[in-house]
């Protein structure tokens, strides 16, 4: 919509050589209303054996929700994470349609199931993958512990609750994958047979802590490996020069060799980094390793809120849900993919029986068009 200026001040109506000169963007929202279809069923008889013959809906109609409906309901409780009373609130008061808890649990329900073919591409991306981040957090099945466990790399995030943190259910995780393993260094993890790359993040912030204890030798010791961490940790960035990494590793056995014999908790520590130190150093000599679980830590960061915010799940059929949208969730933000559109076309296939598109999750690369809403 064009503007003019106001005549000028000298008093002169008449401006010429009109340019633009910025253009002024207003978005609004338009009236949100449902549309709603009224099947009309008819019946009628034979006119040659007198049987009675109803008309059927089709089968996308059959619940009475359509795929846009049911994904947003989707996109709230699962993407949003926002309760089912605030779902009811959002539909009545935005769209004007009424819900009932019980509505939304099954439209939920559908989504969750329209999520399988997905979480099932998912997980065998996540398993053909040369490197995973593996990282693990507690979860609460009608009150009671269990683990949610995520696996993820630059392609994909593929989550499982387990009732454990054994080695059982890490191996349950991972399958067949045989490739390399980021992890922090909790016992399952250091008895992996492949190659592994320690959290240099964790045990960095195990050094600060020392670093401020009362005892001075301790805090001594923490200060000097905690420096010593952090500029191995910096190699990934700035690989270091032949002289400069023996100069690192004799700084750094030589502050082994000084405490390992101690029964305190430097003496702990320093074991503890002699077990682990194989893998404190992989990414320096595999291009792609990244020193540190952050990917890992930041994919399972929204779990943990739900689980703060839910305290957890009240079934398997729950437990399932959070695995399916967990996994859907992180991949679509790892592949720069909007969620919504992919959960309409998701349920859209279910009502319809058809497979939907997963070319995006089994694709290398993701598909520059997105499905269509």
């Amino acid at each position: 919509m064009p503007l003019f200026p106001e005549p000028c001040g000298c008093g002169h109506s008449e401006v010429t050589t009109l340019t633009t000169y910025h253009t002024h963007q207003v978005i609004e929202l338009p009236m949100m209303r449902p549309e709603v279809t009224h099947w009309l069923l008819n019946q009628g008889q034979c006119s040659s054996c007198g049987k009675t013959h109803k008309a059927a809906l089709p089968p996308d109609q059959i619940t009475g929700y359509g795929p846009r409906l049911t994904a947003f309901v989707g996109e709230m409780t699962g993407i949003v994470s926002i309760s089912r009373s605030a779902v009811q609130d959002v539909c009545a008061s935005v769209f004007s349609i009424p819900l009932s808890k019980g509505a939304i649990q099954k439209m939920v329900n559908r989504v969750s199931e329209a999520l399988v073919p997905h979480y099932e591409a998912i997980g065998r991306v996540a398993r053909a993958a040369p490197v995973n981040h593996l990282d693990e957090t507690s979860w609460f099945t009608q009150g009671v512990r269990h683990w949610l466990w995520v696996m993820t790399n630059p392609l994909v995030s593929y989550f499982q609750i387990h009732p454990t943190r054994s080695q059982t259910a890490f191996e349950q995780s991972i399958a067949d994958w045989k490739g390399i393993l980021v992890s922090d260094d909790y016992g399952v993890y250091q008895s992996w047979k492949g190659l592994r790359q320690t959290c240099l993040a964790h045990l960095i912030r195990t050094a600060k802590g020392l670093a401020e204890h009362l005892e001075s030798g301790i805090a001594a010791f923490g200060r000097k490996i905690r420096d010593e961490l952090q500029r191995l940790c910096h190699m990934s960035t700035v690989r270091p020069t032949v002289g400069q990494w023996r100069a690192w590793y004799a700084r750094f056995r030589h502050l082994m060799s000084s405490m390992t014999a101690r029964l305190d908790k430097a003496g702990t520590f320093a074991r503890r980094l002699d077990r682990e130190q194989e893998a404190l150093w992989l990414f320096l000599d595999l291009p792609g390793i990244d020193p540190t679980n952050n990917a890992a830590e930041r994919a399972i960061r929204f779990g943990v809120m739900w689980r703060k915010r839910t305290r957890g799940t009240c079934s398997e059929k729950g437990n399932r849900w959070v695995e399916r949208v967990l996994s859907f969730r992180q991949t679509c933000r790892i592949r720069g993919r909007p969620t919504f559109p992919l959960l309409v076309e998701a349920v859209r296939c279910r009502f319809k029986g058809r497979t939907p598109d997963l070319r995006w999750i089994t694709h290398q690369e993701p598909l520059l068009a997105c499905a269509t809403p």
